[in-house]
């Protein structure tokens, strides 16, 4: 039980950096603008089908932000259940699911749409996840 709890714990700690260094490069910096600056110019402009009450960039920062959020969520929730309710959070099959659901979703548009750095990230983050479910259903 313990070594499930400390391997939920990492995962965590994984997706929490991930989220809180997302949601700072959202707020501060370049880094995730486009290299190309009349784009964003154009991303400034240009509104989307679905409403002309906000812009195409506004849109790319609010889901940047909200991104950023659900990760630090997952984060501060699971490892706070791990630290310090970890008997609740491993009796819990609806959590452990869930936790479970989510990360494979992170892992599957990591997959598909992000670069390296935050694949591997989630990817371990999944894999500490995994690992201390079969430690929990094994022991």
């Amino acid at each position: 039980m313990l070594a499930s709890s400390a391997l939920i714990i990492a995962s965590a700690a994984i997706i929490l950096l991930l989220g809180l260094v997302h949601l700072l490069y959202t707020c501060r910096g370049r880094k995730l603008h486009p290299r190309d600056d009349e784009l964003e110019a154009r991303m400034k402009e240009v509104t989307p089908v679905l409403t002309r009450q906000t812009t195409m960039w506004k849109a790319w920062v609010g889901f940047n932000a909200s991104h950023s959020f659900g990760a630090i969520l997952f984060g501060l929730v699971y490892g706070y259940l791990a630290l310090l309710h970890s008997a609740f959070l491993l009796q819990s099959p609806f959590l452990l699911g869930l936790g479970l659901l989510l990360l494979g979703g992170y892992v599957f548009l990591g997959w598909r749409y992000w670069f390296s750095v935050p694949f591997r990230s989630i990817v371990a983050a999944a894999v500490c996840y995994a690992a201390a479910l079969v430690l929990l259903w094994i022991g």
